[in-house]
């Protein structure tokens, strides 16, 4: 799917991704929801998305305000993505499923009124500042957002289907 190149597509496909998303999961039950698949469960996965569009904003926040810029995050560099997942995971283990919940919504009500906030100029005109690579702000939006939705909802799926397979072994 290529990615937005303007703040409406950007939002339709920002709703768009949330909305299968967000239906997904309306329909999963607890076991469901714990359930480990391929090492980590629903929670850990939709708890990992929210974080990830709120690490956006920082990104955006501190390229903004002149300062260093830490992808993911300070004291971590892309090479380290599995800890700083597995630190996130343990962060958040004490979660509950309603919380984790509301944490997606809440990222993406934000991500919705940050869209809504900027310009086609402001998401599309030039690189991130502080990103120090080519993508735009909108890019960056979308990978947090959109992006991780549609990843997160294939995840989704994929431990559905192997919960219901575990219970006919």
């Amino acid at each position: 799917m290529p990615a937005a190149t303007n703040r409406a597509d950007l939002r339709h496909v920002t709703e768009k991704e949330y909305a299968k998303l967000a239906k997904l999961l309306a329909t999963l039950d607890d076991s469901q929801v714990y359930f480990a698949h391929d090492g980590t469960t629903i929670k850990n996965v939709i708890g990992h998305r929210a974080h990830w569009t709120e690490l956006f904003f920082g990104w955006y926040a501190d390229g903004q305000a002149g300062k260093q810029v830490y992808f993911p995050a300070k004291g971590y560099t892309w090479g380290d993505l599995k800890r700083y997942n597995a630190d996130l995971t343990a962060r958040q283990s004490d979660l509950t499923w309603d919380a984790v919940n509301a944490m997606l919504q809440s990222s993406y009500d934000k991500l919705v009124a940050f869209i809504d906030a900027h310009s086609d100029t402001d998401l599309y005109g030039a690189p991130m500042k502080g990103a120090n690579n080519k993508w735009t702000t909108g890019r960056w939006a979308e990978a947090a957002g959109a992006s991780h939705y549609r990843s997160a909802a294939k995840y989704v799926r994929a431990a559905i289907k192997a919960s219901a397979a575990s219970l006919t072994d």
